[in-house]
């Protein structure tokens, strides 16, 4: 192991299970694709696209609500990166992205106004696009403030990653979420639309960060970082959860659990075993804390979409309404995607393999 951190990591191996817990975990999957099948309904196509998808095709699926500023670096930042087709599911935006979606030729789009938080914060409605379209393709499933990166992107594209997880028999590609931030408190920088938000978003925390296994589902729960530091010092436990499986050879029969963050079947979230490990795994940059943070606090706080005890959060959100400072004496400069390996939050991948 090597990195800041790196003794506060305790990985157990795949817990065993009874006949009894392999049976329920079964009956969830079963229900989760249920659910999902079900919550098509909720939702109203804008704009089918999806016949323009070929067999090698590399998918991304999100759900977005508001962010015509983002949008566009992301759709770019994915474009170069080899993503081919976008499934977009819009919330009821106002903002115009809605619009701006549509127009986009690689973009198939649904509109929904339903409750997020009552579908599972809208993993009912990406698992159902997962279900219809996505089967044998390598699908990456994303939010729009988050950016993967990994060992060699500049010169291997998603095609070659998904084609060396092939090779090497790997179903599913994680990530720890790596969350950067800017030096001045939260609000007062300026982010223009459309350009690139590390720009702002300059500095993140090396370390420490923790993984352990749940049982009985073998997911890891990586947690530390930033917001651990800063708003649940107090109260790790409520710290979020800082790994997910983003990226995945789709089957119609798989079922994400909670976000992307754990999978079934179980074994799935074997790919995935933290920073401080060898296995080929990336990062993903969550650039949430761009200055429009602090105004939609006030809204996410109202709205209480976002946790599945929202009034548990108040603290949180009242904390970055005040747009408080993040950055501490202990912040590293981010340089890119070589500093993650050499800071063993991610690992050098083997691409002659």
């Amino acid at each position: 192991m090597t990195g800041q951190g790196a003794e506060q990591t305790q990985i157990r191996a795949m817990p065993r299970l009874s006949w009894v817990e392999a049976y329920k975990l079964r009956l969830k999957r079963r229900r989760l694709l249920w659910r999902s099948f079900r919550s098509r309904h909720q939702l109203n196509t804008v704009v089918d696209r999806t016949q323009r998808i070929s067999t090698a095709d590399i998918i991304l699926v999100a759900v977005q609500r508001n962010e015509a500023g983002r949008l566009p670096h992301f759709l770019r930042y994915y474009r170069a990166l080899g993503i081919s087709h976008f499934l977009f599911i819009d919330n009821g935006s106002d903002d115009g992205s809605a619009e701006f979606l549509a127009e986009q030729n690689d973009v198939s789009l649904w509109r929904t106004t339903h409750n997020y938080r009552d579908a599972r914060f809208g993993l009912d409605w990406q698992m159902w696009l997962l279900m219809r379209y996505c089967h044998g393709h390598w699908t990456l499933t994303a939010d729009v403030d988050e950016l993967l990166v990994y060992d060699g992107l500049r010169t291997h594209d998603l095609r070659d990653l998904a084609a060396h997880l092939d090779h090497r028999g790997r179903g599913a590609f994680g990530a720890l979420m790596l969350e950067p931030y800017p030096k001045s408190p939260l609000g007062q920088m300026e982010y223009v639309p459309d350009t690139d938000p590390l720009e702002i978003l300059q500095w993140f925390d090396a370390g420490p960060y923790r993984a352990v296994r749940q049982a009985p589902m073998g997911n890891l729960w990586v947690q530390g970082g930033v917001r651990e530091r800063v708003f649940f010092a107090d109260e790790t436990r409520k710290s979020p959860t800082l790994n997910k499986l983003p990226f995945v050879r789709w089957n119609r029969r798989y079922a994400y659990v909670n976000s992307t963050h754990s999978l079934l079947p179980r074994h799935l979230n074997a790919h995935y075993s933290g920073p401080y490990q060898n296995e080929p795994a990336g990062v993903l940059l969550h650039t949430k804390f761009l200055p429009e943070i602090v105004s939609k606090s006030e809204i996410e706080k109202e709205r209480g979409q976002h946790f599945a005890n929202p009034r548990d959060f108040d603290g949180y959100y009242d904390r970055l309404c005040d747009g408080p400072s993040l950055w501490s004496q202990a912040s590293v400069p981010y340089k890119g995607a070589e500093q993650l390996v050499e800071l063993g939050l991610m690992p050098r991948m083997d691409w002659a393999d």
